[in-house]
């Protein structure tokens, strides 16, 4: 794993462009993105963890820990896309690209486990209520929320223990907003054939069947309240249209990468975009700003915060 003898010490990141008015442009764009990102994803994870009603229910613990992974994700990707707008050299050194690509699939295996957890937590929340409180223990979360983080880490490790390896003195030049794997790769200066099809194995088939397994859980959901009551169908798809929405924004991106990593043409950084950027921005907005439970709690801190403000 020593990078000593390696030529290459750092990486050159292309961006989005090299247009200066257009990088102001982005510049301005993507500081605001990123301040809404960490600003509306911390407020739920503030508003979850304090407000002792939205604390007690599954759903919103899971969405807690959604938040957070979602802020992390931003963070290893976005401070240095929009601070390499305003920079003539955009390079990234050869630890910092690994350690980008190392938090990138933890996070990223981390939050597709997670969204299905949350899939098993619908499921059991409209086909079995009577159940839900039992089933849905706070043990059960813990012991959830531990496992997709495990899976997370085992992601990234089948990747990256032969990633840091690879020796790099050829060509530096990474034709996205940050390292992603799949690019490095094409810079080593050794035969990296076998371990293409292992990023392709890993990354690729566990985005598909994560995402086929979600839409069957989804799917077996809206066909088991169907035939129960046609009012329970209405009021169902209103609770599973975010969960949904969420669930094929975050998928569909990942999937074309890893499936067509290394197409001719030049599409990986505007889904790096939508993946690192987009979805992380549409989690407050879809899953928990539009929802009255949330707003009320919200309602309820802001109370109690102005109430102890006037106390002491």
């Amino acid at each position: 794993m020593d990078m000593k003898n390696n030529s290459v010490s750092e990486f050159v990141l292309l961006g989005l462009t090299r247009s200066w008015e257009l990088s102001v442009f982005f510049f301005f764009i993507f500081l605001v993105a990123y301040a809404s990102i960490m600003a509306g994803n911390l407020l739920i994870v503030v508003t979850v963890t304090f407000d002792s009603h939205l604390r007690s229910i599954p759903m919103y613990f899971l969405l807690g820990n959604l938040s957070f992974l979602d802020m992390s994700i931003a963070t290893v990707t976005t401070p240095k896309m929009i601070s390499d707008f305003l920079r003539k050299n955009r390079t990234i050194s050869m630890w910092g690209c690994m350690a980008q690509m190392f938090f990138l699939h933890f996070l990223g295996g981390s939050e597709m486990s997670l969204l299905i957890v949350m899939a098993v937590d619908r499921y059991i929340a409209i086909c079995k209520p009577l159940h839900y409180t039992a089933i849905m223990s706070r043990r059960v979360l813990a012991g959830s929320v531990l496992l997709s983080w495990a899976v997370g880490f085992v992601h990234t490790m089948s990747q990256m223990a032969f990633a840091v390896t690879l020796p790099f003195c050829g060509p530096n030049t990474v034709d996205d907003i940050f390292c992603d794997l799949p690019l490095v790769l094409r810079l080593a200066c050794t035969d990296t054939y076998v371990l293409e099809l292992l990023v392709i194995a890993d990354s690729g088939l566990l985005s598909f069947i994560c995402f086929a397994l979600l839409l069957i859980s989804y799917t077996v959901i809206l066909v088991t309240v169907r035939s129960r009551s046609s009012g329970g169908l209405s009021k169902a798809l209103s609770t599973l249209s975010a969960h949904i929405t969420v669930v094929t924004l975050f998928f569909g991106p990942c999937v074309f990468i890893y499936t067509w990593p290394f197409c001719s043409f030049s599409v990986d950084k505007f889904l790096s975009v939508f993946y690192s950027v987009i979805t992380p921005l549409l989690n407050p907005i879809i899953y928990t700003l539009r929802n009255q439970e949330m707003k009320s709690a919200m309602s309820r801190l802001r109370t109690q915060r102005i109430i102890s403000r006037h106390t002491f």
